[in-house]
């Protein structure tokens, strides 16, 4: 019997050392900036059927974190209490919610007392059994060599470094370039990310119940808005001088909307080629945003010497949408809707395949050992 992994409390631990670490900001910062630096980085630690709204629902923390954050940031920042409340109020928060997390959430639905066996039909529907049972062997090798697992991570990487460059750049851009003033920033910033939440949700159940056209051209035609199209719009906001502040803000906000379509794009792609896998495949999805938070500003780190110089801004926002382009155009003949030739790899199929060559290698089937930590670990006589 073959034991599942468990994913309850590694999120929670996760949690509560975010809450902490966020706590501890106004500390550190008062007392040495390698603490400082330190929290910060703890902070970063951090049914088939419907898949397009499923992940439209899993991936949305981003955008309601930037407009949830930034107003009531904002307000304590100038309120009575200082920034240091910010920090307290959201640290507060995250261990409230993470408490929460701790009481409702099960790793396995057969076992929450909230699914009903109907629900549990549906869940389970067109799964495999090794889906269902979530076994803990991954093929690692296998799916890190497969051409479509690489570029849907490559769409996904070069569509969180941009998303990470405008959300962080974009007061600064916005106040230093465009010359907008401090109230108007705050508002236009919220603005332009605010729009992708809802198409992120809508569009997402548009990708699972468009039946009309076939699944590989939706995941064609969305990742071409999430990544090319977005890819597009941030290229322009490069060449649109900066005297057009209100086109620039168009754009922005256009590169934000384009990328609500993400969930029937790459996401989509990489969860219908992975199957049982998919788990392992949208973790490095998460890895690739963990990345982008120390390569967007690496990047503008490298273009940008002068904060108020339009002409070394203009080549960062180019450069990454060209990036952009180039991944969407990949995505296109590579992409599919089908299963990948590992998800028929399995910790049974493996061992079958070692008992084979061993027997073919003149070996005996009962000497063949583990070569596996984790299958002596997770297989039980």
């Amino acid at each position: 019997m073959v034991r599942a992994s468990s994913f309850r409390w590694p999120f929670f631990i996760a949690g509560i050392l975010s809450a902490f670490s966020t706590i501890s900001v106004p500390f550190a910062a008062k007392t040495h900036l390698v603490l400082l630096l330190f929290v910060r980085f703890i902070q970063r630690w951090a049914p088939l059927a419907q898949t397009g709204i499923f992940i439209a629902t899993l991936t949305s923390f981003t955008p309601v974190a930037s407009v949830v954050t930034n107003p009531i940031a904002g307000w304590l920042c100038v309120s009575s209490w200082g920034w240091r409340s910010a920090y307290y109020a959201f640290g507060t928060f995250t261990l409230l919610s993470f408490l929460a997390w701790i009481y409702f959430y099960t790793d396995d639905p057969q076992f929450h007392k909230s699914v009903s066996q109907k629900e549990l039909g549906k869940i389970q529907k067109n799964k495999t059994e090794a889906h269902i049972k979530r076994d803990s062997f991954i093929p690692y090798k296998a799916i890190i060599t497969n051409k479509t697992i690489i570029i849907v991570w490559s769409n996904a990487f070069t569509e969180m470094v941009t998303v990470v460059l405008l959300l962080t750049y974009a007061p600064l851009y916005f106040r230093n370039i465009l010359k907008f003033g401090v109230k108007e920033t705050g508002i236009l910033v919220s603005i332009s990310a605010s729009i992708h939440l809802p198409l992120k949700m809508a569009f997402g159940f548009i990708s699972d119940y468009m039946k009309c056209v076939p699944e590989i051209w939706r995941m064609r035609f969305f990742n071409s808005i999430a990544v090319g199209l977005a890819g597009l719009c941030c290229l322009l906001i490069g060449i649109v001088p900066a005297e057009y502040n209100y086109t620039g803000v168009a754009l922005f906000t256009s590169v934000f909307s384009a990328m609500g379509l993400n969930p029937g794009g790459f996401y989509k792609c990489g969860t219908l080629a992975s199957r049982q896998y998919a788990h392992f495949i949208l973790a490095g999805i998460q890895f690739m945003k963990c990345v982008a938070l120390f390569v967007a500003p690496l990047w503008v780190a490298i273009f940008v010497h002068d904060e108020y110089n339009y002409h070394e801004w203009k080549w960062v926002f180019i450069c990454n949408g060209a990036l952009c382009l180039l991944a969407n155009v990949l995505f296109y003949p590579i992409a599919t809707d089908q299963p990948e030739s590992f998800t028929l790899i399995t910790r049974e199929t493996r061992m079958s395949e070692k008992n084979m060559k061993a027997i073919t290698s003149g070996n005996k089937v009962s000497d063949v050992e583990f070569t596996s930590k984790d299958e002596m670990k997770d297989t039980k006589v």
